[in-house]
């Protein structure tokens, strides 16, 4: 895919795409260029699907594939957990296992367990337990030592 960029110095601003047929990167393009809220792009049985990332519950990592989990859907997305991290640099996301990354501002409750473990009620009611290995940097980052 070729990108041309062009700076200019008056008139109106504009983007053009042009492709051959439509694809995930196409529509992830279009989903950012058409929202105000930044979004995700994803596939499910329906087709692509845009996810809001202030829908989003928490992602998890299974058999090398990234979900996404909202209240009311389950969607794959390309990459990874530590891609996913990178591209959205969005801090209300914490990486809270090896395979789960949480959206912190979905957590309705936390409970403290042993081995220094953390059980965080997502809105949905799930229970995602951040692991002794994350759960002092979640402490920190509940403090605001991000």
């Amino acid at each position: 895919m070729r990108i041309d960029v062009k700076q200019i110095t008056d008139g109106e601003e504009s983007i053009c795409i042009r492709y051959k047929e439509r694809s995930p990167v196409i529509d992830r393009i279009l989903g950012i260029l058409n929202s105000e809220e930044n979004r995700i792009w994803g596939k499910s049985d329906d087709g692509s699907v845009g996810i809001g990332l202030s829908e989003i519950l928490y992602l998890e990592s299974v058999d090398d594939r990234v979900f996404v989990y909202t209240p009311d859907k389950v969607v794959r997305i390309d990459g990874t957990l530590n891609s996913f991290m990178t591209e959205t640099a969005d801090e209300t996301f914490f990486r809270c296992s090896k395979s789960i990354v949480i959206n912190v501002n979905r957590v309705r409750l936390l409970k403290s367990l042993s081995s220094n473990r953390i059980d965080a009620t997502m809105d949905g009611g799930e229970h995602i337990i951040i692991s002794r290995r994350y759960a002092s940097g979640f402490r920190r980052f509940l403090k605001g030592d991000r």
